[in-house]
């Protein structure tokens, strides 16, 4: 019986160490996983918005995920020219694309051209010499042009007309046409908001070329002009006239203008 009861007590101590061992194990991975440690929403501001704790745990910054094998590329839109010139569109593409400026087609007629005034207003800039028209125009700060000659205000708006001269403001092409119908355009900066051209002429000068349009706005119009002209500067010269509705008896001047532009010297 002795040795029974010896053989009791080994298997007793075998079963408590099995036991201890058990419970001194460490949990499985898997639980650690299950239960991760999350820090306390945020409480809520009474001013500003909800902050989530997902948001107050990130610290770098969010990275997009890539997109998956065999999805569809993303299409871009292709910017197209407008009013200004759009990325990786030339000058006269900008042009053709641009509703305000129709195209200008063998149909626009020549204009007879008056005798050139003797009196004249001289720009060092440009190397040309435009008429000097008699009152009610006068002569007026020329900034930012080179020189202007302006009729009276007129009351209830800011339109009147000018004449103007100044370096060519755009790009020169290989052809003066083509540069008279870009420097047209640019002109539009100088009337109001939704002008649209219409042409009226368009014939080669000396050096140059002219180009005579009517410009719409609304229920009102402008009789306008611009020479481009060579006056052997570093770049070519503008020639500018418009004249508003509201002083149409001043539209014969914009042919006294277009027929007196010269070269000095």
């Amino acid at each position: 019986m002795r040795d029974v009861y010896r053989g009791l007590a080994v298997v007793a101590a075998v079963v408590a160490v099995v036991v201890t061992v058990v419970v001194v194990l460490p949990p499985e991975p898997d639980e650690v996983v299950a239960r991760p440690v999350t820090a306390p929403p945020a409480a809520p501001s009474s001013s500003g918005p909800t902050v989530s704790a997902s948001a107050t745990v990130s610290a770098g910054p969010t990275v997009s995920a890539s997109p998956a094998a065999g999805d569809a590329p993303v299409e871009r839109a292709t910017p197209s020219p407008g009013p200004t010139l759009a990325p990786g569109y030339t000058p006269m593409e900008a042009l053709a694309a641009d509703p305000r400026v129709p195209r200008l087609t063998g149909a626009v007629k020549r204009m007879a051209l008056s005798s050139p005034s003797r009196q004249v207003v001289k720009d060092e800039r440009t190397g040309l010499a435009v008429p000097k028209l008699p009152k009610p125009w006068k002569s007026y700060g020329p900034a930012p042009f080179s020189t202007k000659q302006v009729l009276p205000k007129m009351r209830g708006t800011s339109l009147r007309g000018m004449v103007v001269t100044c370096p060519l403001p755009i790009m020169a092409q290989d052809s003066a046409r083509d540069t008279a119908l870009l420097a047209a355009r640019w002109t539009l900066n100088h009337h109001p908001k939704g002008a649209k051209i219409s042409w009226l002429a368009s014939q080669p000068v000396k050096r140059g070329w002219m180009l005579v349009y009517r410009v719409t706005y609304g229920k009102h119009t402008s009789r306008a002009a611009v020479v481009i002209m060579d006056g052997g500067m570093s770049k070519p010269g503008l020639v500018f006239v418009t004249v508003p509705d509201a002083q149409r008896k001043q539209w014969r001047d914009i042919s006294r203008v277009v027929s007196g532009v010269r070269v000095l010297g």
